[in-house]
């Protein structure tokens, strides 16, 4: 009995892990993963899909640029126009995941910016400001952690930058070597981050501005902007005018699934009161599982396909059987006139979910609609996602009145 306690108590106990830490996570898992395909794909066993991998890194960075205001080269206060800089590189990473080509240099040219630029101005500001080096070196402890993973980190991100812009490329074998040691680092600096935020929460900056932006919100934001720019292509894909990368669609979808999962607690079968270890480690697989379908063409596409619409599928008829069930519940004299916005949120929500079973069935019977029909559902899907970001903005504005 003692040890069966122990173990609900180490699966299914509450985990803190900060918004930075996740985020920090997942590109390391990027870097390693990635890393360690290249050692096949060096030997031919594997395909390689370069586009995917750097879409995927500079979706990455535009998630720390949205939800924390920290971009690649330094920390800054979330503004609109920070806003509208991050919201562009995850529209030009999610194109480039989807699109194989179609923005020719571009993609790795930013990525030589962000790893390179971003890396050498980030050691000069750890060096320059006096809240960082020059204070975590005499506390010791967790924080010479800090300092010695922060400089590993942006030590082989200015070499990434250099990798990025040598012509020819260094040979596939150096590359995956170079890419599994700074994914570990960017793995282990998100450790020891979130050693240093449970033993000093007020490190942690939560980010709350003007803006109004949770993390909820963010995330409901990207995803939009995903389904939007999904549907709008999926329509000149399925007329034979452009080239379309199915498996990096898949991965990006499972990795959006992961951040939330490992960052609010948020599944795609609905949200849960905390994290456990057991959902931790359900996010760290789809995170692997996205990781590997974006850079590996096909390998994952059958199983990830099904996935997803099952998920999909689950995920908008529980909401729906709620509803039901509820409606059921109430009498005539039991229904209350609700707020407008309340009535428009409650609406919106029945929409999205109804577009969230139509693309899980989709998915899960191919031919039973048409591509360009589908594609106009996920516009439209990504759409209800932004206009319900809106009303939820202004329902919490209205809350701090």
């Amino acid at each position: 009995m003692r040890y069966s306690k122990r173990l609900n108590r180490f699966l299914f106990g509450e985990v803190e892990i900060p918004l930075e830490s996740v985020i920090l996570l997942i590109g390391g898992m990027a870097l390693a993963v990635t890393g360690g395909l290249l050692f096949f794909v060096s030997t031919g066993m594997l395909p390689y899909y370069e586009n995917g991998f750097f879409g995927l890194l500079l979706i990455v960075f535009s998630l720390q640029t949205i939800t924390m205001g920290k971009t690649p080269f330094g920390d800054m206060r979330r503004s609109k126009f920070l806003l509208f800089f991050g919201v562009a590189i995850a529209a030009i990473g999610i194109v480039t995941c989807f699109i194989p080509g179609i923005f020719g240099p571009l993609p790795r040219n930013l990525l030589f910016v962000c790893f390179g630029v971003g890396g050498v101005l980030q050691l000069l500001q750890m060096y320059l400001d006096e809240t960082k080096m020059r204070t975590w070196m005499p506390l010791g402890g967790v924080f010479q952690h800090l300092f010695f993973a922060c400089v590993g980190v942006y030590g082989l991100s200015i070499f990434a930058g250099f990798m990025l812009w040598t012509q020819p490329p260094l040979p596939t074998f150096i590359t995956a070597t170079i890419m599994l040691l700074f994914g570990f680092l960017v793995i282990y600096l998100s450790g020891v981050l979130r050693l240093v935020y449970r033993a000093y929460p007020e490190a942690e900056s939560s980010r709350n501005d003007q803006l109004g932006l949770s993390f909820d919100h963010s995330m409901l934001l990207l995803t939009g902007i995903f389904m939007i720019l999904l549907g709008t292509l999926l329509i000149p894909v399925n007329i034979g005018l452009l080239p379309f990368s199915e498996n990096a669609q898949l991965g990006l979808l499972m990795i959006i699934f992961a951040i939330q999962m490992l960052a609010s607690g948020n599944t795609p079968i609905g949200p849960f009161p905390h994290r456990s270890l057991l959902m931790v480690g359900f996010g760290v697989l789809f995170a692997a599982l996205g990781i590997v379908s974006c850079v590996i063409p096909n390998l994952l596409v059958a199983p990830l396909t099904l996935l997803v619409g099952v998920l999909n599928i689950i995920g908008g008829l529980i909401p729906l059987g709620k509803r039901l069930l509820l409606f059921a519940q109430q009498t005539h004299e039991s229904v209350v006139a609700a707020h407008p916005l309340l009535q428009k949120l409650s609406h919106t929500q029945l929409t999205m979910n109804l577009l969230s079973v139509m693309f899980g069935t989709s998915m899960f019977v191919p031919d039973i609609i048409p591509g360009i029909i589908i594609g106009a559902i996920l516009a439209a899907n990504g759409g209800v996602l932004l206009y319900l970001l809106h009303l939820l903005v202004i329902i919490a504005a209205l809350g701090k009145k």
